[in-house]
């Protein structure tokens, strides 16, 4: 068994669903660190019950690579696992278990290459970061970008580990998460024009969603992404108390995810115009007439020119610099955006057995990173 899966082993015990405390899991990662003289801080959540960890190895200044990843997996409910989710379990080529791919199969390569690290006397720094809550918008590490910014840490460039079959990510869509609340005025459902339906409010603004989503879909489209053009998406909605009362009440979900190349922000604001000409319609008659929108958590694009100097960096360190466009979002957009470093994504496992039943990494995989961070070592202490 090689390190990094019997350090894959320990973090899979570890059951870091979003909803929970990952403070056993980040000791571990501390007291491992510390182990070989290396010392860390945390940045906790208002609670106190949620940590990100930091870590440099080498010296101090700038320069070097910052790796990336999150400690937090998604839940188990609802899904039919034939092996327990958080006892790891080999079964031929793979390694079965809850986060191995996603993403704590990156997290327990970067801790096997500690020791080399260690013992390389780099001359450049590797930097560490380790959050929470990645899983429900990339929320914990906003907290730890603070501190980095303050400390203007300056890594030349940043990895996030995400699954990509270690191939290099250069893009992923940025996303903003938003309420619709629609509010209308209640009356018996007999005397329909004596009422305003709050639903139906709700329903011609998802008209309205729609109607940019297909826009946008036919516009220029983005190879490197599976679905090549920004997208909207409507996911929950709720409204009404009864069937004989008009709802005076209507809420629903929605996501925009966008390429890099198109403003989430001005996109938003032409909905937001759009609801509030929709809810003036009915002002005369229905003082309370009203669509809203509210912005609840959002996370840049990220997207690297295909000649910058990270590429080839980082393609150095691979038996092959294939470049890819990914469709789920990282923090590595945040990352780059807040510490205005480059940052691309790659890492070991495929997010086709993310987020799954029965979620696996290949041993495969865990080997080409181990040697992928082996590499990096190497390059960093010349």
């Amino acid at each position: 068994m090689s390190p990094s899966e019997k350090i894959l082993e320990r973090l899979v015990s570890f059951p870091t669903i979003s909803r929970d405390s990952n403070a056993e899991l980040i000791n571990y990662l501390r007291d491992y660190l510390a182990e070989f003289g290396i010392d860390s801080f945390l940045v906790s959540n208002d609670e106190n019950t949620k940590f990100n960890l930091y870590a440099v190895i080498g010296p101090d200044g700038p320069g070097g690579v910052l790796l990336s990843g999150h400690t937090d997996v998604v839940p188990i409910e609802g899904q039919d696992w034939t092996v327990a989710p958080f006892c790891a379990s080999r079964q031929g080529g793979r390694i079965y278990g809850r986060g191995t791919t996603d993403m704590k199969g990156f997290i327990a390569c970067v801790l096997a290459m500690v020791p080399r690290a260690v013992a390389a006397k780099l001359a450049e720094p590797i930097h560490l970061v380790f959050s929470y809550d990645e899983e429900i918008g990339c929320i914990g590490i906003r907290g730890m970008l603070d501190v980095l910014e303050v400390k203007q840490v300056k890594p030349s460039y940043c990895i996030v580990g995400e699954p990509t079959s270690m191939q290099i990510g250069i893009a992923h869509k940025g996303k903003i998460g938003m309420t619709c609340r629609c509010h209308g005025a209640s009356a018996h459902s007999a005397l329909t024009t004596e009422g305003l339906n709050a639903i139906y409010l709700a329903c011609d603004m998802i008209v309205e969603i729609r109607n940019l989503h297909n826009e946008l879909s036919s516009a220029s489209l983005h190879k490197e992404f599976g679905v090549p053009h920004s997208t909207l998406h409507v996911g929950t909605i709720e409204g009404g108390t009864a069937l004989n009362i008009i709802p005076n009440y209507c809420e629903f979900k929605f996501e925009i995810r966008n390429i890099e190349a198109d403003n989430a922000g001005l996109l938003l604001k032409r909905l937001q115009n759009s609801a509030r000409t929709m809810a003036r319609r009915y002002r005369n008659k229905f003082e309370a007439s009203d669509i809203c929108i509210e912005v609840f958590n959002q996370y840049p694009a990220l997207q690297i020119e295909q000649d910058a100097e990270i590429l080839g960096f980082v393609g150095d360190l691979l038996d092959n610099n294939e470049i890819i466009g990914i469709d789920f979002g990282t923090e590595a957009g945040m990352i780059s955006s807040r510490l205005s470093i480059p940052a691309v994504v790659c890492g070991p496992g495929s997010m086709d057995q993310g987020h799954k039943p029965d979620e696996f990494i290949l041993r495969s995989e865990l080997e080409r990173c181990d040697t992928f961070l082996s590499r990096l070592v190497h390059r960093l202490s010349q």
